[in-house]
């Protein structure tokens, strides 16, 4: 970076590995909620909007870290914090129905992880969730959190090395104001 150059160019949120799985969970969810959740639950409004919070603060973190990286950092984690509300939410309705939770030792689990990681999820999802049941994509959206999850988790650490190599904005703007200072002298 020239030293009179302080406002990074981040690349497109809509980029990001992460932004794509969490706009898939979004969906899923805005589509499960009204299918297999009674009108009226409360539980509607909270698994929607922490789907949403998850794929939002991803966008706007990005978009914020040209002027603050601790806002960047924040939001990210605010992203995480939301779909681990929404993980919660959906393990919750896989146990008080008595279904299943397919985890490693599932004879499924494999085959969904495997699939939840594929092209092929973000291609025909749309088409396939009317022939699910709600175990099946209560345990897709589980699987899927847990790996958007990961990766900001990866994100929070570059985040966090971005910042200690570069510092903040603020330490920025002063080194380019210096660097043109001496420059100039």
């Amino acid at each position: 970076m020239p030293s009179n150059t302080f406002l990074p160019q981040n690349g497109s949120y809509r980029a990001l590995r992460v932004y794509q799985v969490t706009e898939v969970i979004y969906d899923i969810t805005y589509y499960f909620v009204p299918q297999f959740l009674e009108v009226g639950d409360r539980t509607i409004d909270q698994m929607v909007q922490a789907a949403r919070s998850g794929k939002q603060n991803i966008a706007e973190g990005n978009q914020a870290a040209t002027t603050s990286t601790e806002t960047e950092i924040k939001l990210t984690n605010v992203a995480k914090a939301s779909l681990e509300e929404l993980l919660i939410d959906y393990e919750d309705y896989l146990r008080v129905r008595g279904l299943p939770h397919w985890e490693k030792t599932h004879p499924r689990y494999e085959k969904m992880r495997q699939y939840a990681q594929s092209k092929e999820l973000a291609d025909n999802y749309k088409i396939l969730l009317p022939q699910l049941t709600a175990e099946e994509i209560a345990n897709l959206c589980i699987t899927l959190i847990h790996q958007a999850i990961y990766m900001l988790y990866r994100l929070l650490a570059h985040q966090q090395e971005r910042f200690v190599k570069q510092g903040g904005i603020r330490e920025q703007m002063l080194n380019a104001r210096l660097a043109y200072r001496n420059k100039n002298k």
